[in-house]
């Protein structure tokens, strides 16, 4: 496709068409990545939960929440590589693209080996700050010690996986989630019960299936894409700078999750195993339930970006209305369907007393209050794509700090566990609502600001679609 003077551009397919349709498009096909990680931690804790031990599965519960700290590390640094890549190769500069590929990987190999170390040596300490007891920390401990090691080759394949996104290439990133999954639930079955390796044996699998992610992740760039190049660490100098600038506030907004979630199960602790037990089922089976949730944010994106670039502020606004609708819609039936499946779950994981009263409570009450989740997803995407990017951070964070401990606290002293999961609903409710009413505000004043800025004959054709700009 070509403008006017003959140069070639790529297509802004977004800016026109049904809103909804994207959106369901864009959002169910990056939800089947995220389905086979969530899918295989989920069977992960299935697998375990027949070695018949509160004790195990806390303790993986504990472990799951310092590692989910460590991988949110990774994921803001895999934003700076998508981000910093396409950006090139929107710009035909593919000697800078090659560049960032390496410097980003280098970064992230660097900082999680750093972060893996600090964090190996801290374990007892962490696990105890958590509130774990000395069965669920023997069996933390034992796991992570077994995981951590191999955090760097997980957060180089990540990095290597968005650069593939970058290029276009949706269907391999896909694909090296996808086989690494189906790894760990292959090896699972046969190092846990086989040859008897228990809690060590899932650690084993992981680990084997992380490299596997990076090997497929790393052909495909450097074999299929040619995106690869030495390092040289003065061009690792000068590009700090411009990867930090994109992946200081991403890390900030990622890391903002685990610390409100250990909060969470540091208060849910005191309360005994068996109900860290609940709550480690809990957190596995809400993932991979609402993934079209979780990948709503970055569906959106790109659906907000051109119709910002094409100053369509109509349809950025329909855009956000409808994932709202999108998204109460799929989780009321999600919700309806766990409500349902409660007890075949409950079988399923074997769960008894206090476990199996965390997860009806889950079930029937507080899984329709991911409504409110996926409305911040929402209201984050929004900012970071209409240039407010610290409002999705800030968002983030006082979301997981003062919208969880005093909620948490006061939800426990009420009500005991389930109080603990209710009071992190409601103050995920007010900072949700709060950050959606920000996001309209913010896009009607973009609206104001370019009425203003383009003459009156100029406006209509900008906000019905029209992409001549």
């Amino acid at each position: 496709m070509t403008d006017k003077s003959g140069a070639a551009h790529l297509p802004a397919k977004f800016i026109d068409g049904s809103i909804m349709r994207h959106i369901w498009v864009m959002t169910s096909t990056a939800s089947i990545g995220l389905v086979g990680i969530f899918l295989v931690d989920l069977i992960d804790m299935l697998f375990l939960s027949m070695l018949g031990s509160d004790d195990i599965i806390a303790g993986v519960g504990f472990a799951s929440s310092i590692s989910f700290f460590t991988i949110s590390l990774s994921i803001g640094i895999t934003i700076s590589m998508a981000a910093l890549v396409s950006r090139m190769i929107g710009q035909r500069n593919v000697e800078q693209a090659k560049r960032y590929v390496v410097n980003v990987a280098v970064l992230a190999l660097t900082l999680t080996s750093t972060m893996a170390c600090i964090i190996w040596f801290n374990l007892p300490f962490l696990f105890r700050l958590l509130g774990a007891d000395e069965g669920a920390l023997a069996v933390g401990v034992s796991y992570l010690q077994i995981i951590l090691p191999s955090l760097p080759i997980l957060a180089t394949g990540m990095a290597m996986s968005a650069a593939l996104r970058a290029v276009g290439d949706a269907r391999l990133s896909m694909l090296t989630t996808l086989i690494g999954g189906g790894v760990n639930a292959v090896l699972d079955p046969i190092f846990i019960f086989a040859l008897s390796m228990g809690v060590e044996g899932a650690a084993i699998a992981s680990v084997m299936a992380r490299f596997v992610v990076l090997g497929i992740a790393f052909w495909g760039v450097t074999r299929k894409h040619n995106l690869m190049k030495a390092f040289v660490y003065k061009d690792f100098v000068e590009d700090f700078k411009p990867i930090f600038k994109v992946a200081g506030p991403a890390m900030l907004t990622n890391l903002a999750t685990p610390i409100g979630n250990a909060i969470v199960i540091k208060m849910v602790a005191q309360f005994g195993a068996a109900y860290v037990a609940g709550f480690a089922i809990v957190g596995r089976i809400s993932p991979v339930a609402f993934a079209l949730v979780f990948a709503l944010s970055g569906a959106i994106a790109p659906i907000i970006g051109q119709n910002f670039g094409a100053l369509n502020f109509a349809r950025i606004r329909e855009t956000l209305s409808n994932a709202l609708i999108f998204n109460a819609v799929y989780v009321t039936l999600v919700s309806v369907l766990l409500y349902i499946l409660q007890e075949p779950i409950i079988t399923l994981f074997k769960l008894e007393g206090e476990a199996a009263e965390l997860v009806r409570i889950f079930c029937t009450w507080i899984a329709i209050t991911f409504i409110f989740n996926g409305a911040q997803f929402v209201s984050n995407s929004a900012f970071n794509n209409l240039g407010k990017p610290m409002y999705a951070t800030w968002f983030n964070v006082g979301r997981s700090t003062v919208g969880t401990l005093p909620f948490v606290y006061l939800g426990g002293e009420i009500a005991g566990a389930a109080g603990v999961l209710a009071g992190q609903a409601v103050g995920g409710m007010i900072f949700a609502l709060a950050g959606v009413a920000i996001a309209f505000r913010h896009i009607s004043n973009l609206t104001k600001n370019n009425n203003t800025a383009i003459p009156a004959e100029h406006r209509h054709s900008r906000e019905g679609g029209n992409p001549a700009l």
